[in-house]
């Protein structure tokens, strides 16, 4: 891969599908911490918020899954390709992050 690599970049041209698939996962999860902010102003019973916080993080770390699936089958393959590994502590670090 050369110098100007999607990844080096910092910028990733994605397909529309796969924009699409993001976005929507994104809106989801706006949608359910906007609920849970409602859920406060109106006092609900906080069992009931911890739950939809559980519903969230689980959706969060479904959108988490997909992109790190993205990036490994796209960026990551792209740069080893290209004989470029230091990809490969780059993304053990992203996940060592990931995993806190």
């Amino acid at each position: 891969m050369n110098e100007q690599s999607c990844c080096r970049k910092k910028a990733v041209p994605r397909s529309e599908e796969e924009r699409k698939r993001l976005i929507h996962r994104l809106n989801r999860l706006e949608g359910q911490i906007r609920g849970i902010r409602g859920m406060v102003e109106q006092d609900i019973y906080c069992n009931d918020i911890l739950i939809q916080c559980a519903a969230v993080n689980a959706a969060l770390n479904a959108f988490e899954r997909e992109l790190l699936a993205d990036h490994v089958r796209s960026c990551v393959k792209d740069r080893l390709q290209a004989g470029d590994e230091t990809v490969v502590d780059e993304l053990l670090a992203t996940m060592q992050k990931m995993m806190k």
